[in-house]
């Protein structure tokens, strides 16, 4: 249990150092001290209000008519201020809340964007990084909120403790039990009291902690089922499978439910103890007190002033107890957010696995040597590739679906880290890589022409000339709306708008994967006789099966099985047909 708490808390601090360590540190420490100072400022707003319920008391035993308007008075006063801090100590942290959280997501965001590592993850099957888009936008603002909370909470328990210990230990006494003298044993019944309390809240709340990550887990695989039905809109209405939807939503949805169940029923549990246990510590520390008031030790002033002081201390020492539900959610949410850092370092530190993948100053050609590639799986899929493209050449590659040719484009790219051998790219130019299913980022219809360059790096005269060139005229006019357009245009007007894309980007090495399949031959030979003429300096690679792309294409080539060994070959260039 040591072992476990110990490596908890080293992960809570691994996921908070880099921002106090950050160029945010100053500020922000400067910040925290303030909500810190204000947290003091409670506890000793605490002990006066304490001091004051002795007075108070005291004057309505006595019928002090003159006592009790001074202390109703000293009341405003206290008030005011208590309500002054408990404001701004909200406040205050709020703002220290979000300016971690923007920091902290920026870093999150950098790590899964970096090295390509959000593909990667993909490709790693490690369970560990479902629903990164949760963890970046819940997960991380959960975990600052439940930080500060829980530290700032614990940090006040322990001044309250020790201030009001002192205060309990003084207005005690000394109980005499069989000839025993207990000297402050109202602290010492406060504090078995809250020990036995926080034992048992732990064994009733344990399971909770692996609830509450399941739970998230659970609501985050529905929500993105529900998006994944939202971007494929077309597609499942075209298969008519609105049933098979619903039964998946059903299914993910049930796991919501039961696991909800499970964690009502625990909370049940718990809460059935917290609930007593917070009642029975209202009159409880009456009971205890209570022969030294009939004694006539104690005024009804002291009385009140020691079952405060009581509550105080037994409320520091349980705060374990109060603080057990977000206890467990905050583990949860470490618990994810370190999963998911462990696997960004390891995707980012296997990247490229043995690929020697670089820019160099030696020679103009993109040259391919010995470069095997394999599925993740291990299995290989091919074997001891060796390639020269000049600039300004024009390649198509063939072969049968399934043999590693669009692999083969992301291994040139540096994208697939299965793979060993050397890819060389001339050092400053630039290399565009064009799918079948082109990316349309959602925004305005001029920030996706231009993607990924700035839209601000081209005229508007420039991307409307493209775009009518590319047969996209209707669109001319949608330049500055913001759309989803990867729902609004078909795939082979998607297809034109990459072509587009690549006309305004002018890339020396321009890589094109099916990227006009779902155009029509006359469409597709008018847009590859466009790039011939237009970007006539660019090398252009090509992967299709229609043969009549041939006639755009100078060298030709095939895959082969590799002599009955695993994986494919490359068949040495040809002129193309």
């Amino acid at each position: 249990m040591l072992g476990k708490t110990r490596a908890f808390l080293r992960d809570v601090w691994i996921l908070t150092k880099p921002y106090w360590q950050s160029e945010e540190k100053w500020k922000s420490g400067a910040l925290l001290a303030v909500i810190v100072g204000l947290h003091l400022g409670t506890v000793y707003l605490s002990v006066l209000f304490n001091t004051w319920n002795k007075l108070f008391y005291n004057a309505l035993e006595a019928k002090d008519f003159h006592a009790f308007v001074h202390q109703f008075i000293r009341f405003g006063f206290l008030a005011t201020a208590f309500i002054v801090v408990a404001v701004y100590r909200v406040y205050l942290r709020q703002m220290l809340e979000i300016r971690w959280r923007r920091w902290l997501t920026e870093r999150f965001v950098g790590g899964w964007l970096g090295d390509r590592a959000y593909y990667r993850l993909q490709l790693s099957g490690d369970d560990r990084t479902d629903n990164p888009d949760q963890r970046i936008s819940d997960d991380i603002g959960a975990f600052i909120g439940q930080t500060l909370v829980l530290s700032l909470g614990f940090m006040e328990s322990v001044v309250t403790l020790a201030s009001f210990a002192v205060i309990l230990w003084g207005l005690s006494g000394t109980l005499h039990v069989a000839g025993l003298a207990i000297p402050g044993y109202m602290l010492w019944v406060a504090v078995v009291y809250a020990i036995l309390g926080t034992w048992l809240t732990h064994i009733i709340g344990r399971p909770l902690i692996m609830l509450n990550y399941r739970q998230q887990q659970y609501e985050a695989d529905f929500r993105f089922s529900l998006v994944r039905l939202r971007e494929n809109a077309e597609g499942v209405a075209l298969y008519g499978g609105e049933g098979e939807e619903a039964r998946s939503f059903t299914e993910r949805f049930a796991h919501v439910v039961h696991n909800w169940w499970d964690i009502m029923r625990r909370q049940k549990r718990l809460t059935w103890f917290s609930a007593g246990y917070s009642q029975v510590a209202i009159v409880f520390p009456f009971i205890v007190a209570a022969p030294r008031y009939f004694s006539g030790a104690l005024q009804l002033g002291g009385l009140m002033q020691t079952a405060s002081a009581f509550g105080q201390v037994q409320g520091a020492l349980s705060w374990f107890v109060e603080a057990y539900t977000g206890l467990a959610a905050w583990k949860a949410t470490v618990d994810r957010l370190t999963g998911f850092e462990h696997s960004l370092a390891r995707v980012t530190g296997a990247a490229g696995g043995r690929l020697d993948r670089g820019h160099t100053d030696a020679g103009r050609d993109i040259v391919i040597d010995g470069l095997d590639v394999q599925l993740p799986d291990g299995t290989a899929l091919l074997r001891d590739i060796r390639l020269t493209l000049p600039p300004g050449s024009r390649t198509l590659i063939s072969g049968p679906s399934g043999c590693g040719k669009s692999t083969l484009f992301r291994a040139i790219s540096g994208l697939w880290p299965y793979c060993h051998g050397r890819v060389s790219i001339p050092a400053g130019d630039r290399v565009l890589f064009l799918p079948q299913k082109p990316y349309l980022p959602i925004d305005t219809l001029r920030r996706v022409v231009a993607y990924p360059d700035s839209a601000d790096s081209y005229d508007e005269a420039t991307i409307t000339e493209v775009l009518r060139t590319c047969g996209l005229e209707g669109l001319v006019a949608r330049l500055d709306e913001s759309q989803h357009w990867s729902q609004i245009l078909s795939l082979g007007e998607q297809q034109r708008l990459a072509i587009a894309r690549a006309l305004l980007l002018r890339p020396h090495w321009l890589f094109l994967d099916e990227a006009t399949s779902s155009l029509d031959e006359a469409s597709e030979a008018d847009l590859y006789r466009l790039l011939t003429e237009r970007l006539g300096e660019t090398a252009i690679v090509s992967i299709a099966h229609r043969p009549t792309l041939g006639v755009f294409h100078r060298d030709r080539i095939d895959f082969a099985n590799n002599g009955g060994e695993p994986g494919y070959r490359l068949i040495a260039p040809s002129p193309a047909e």
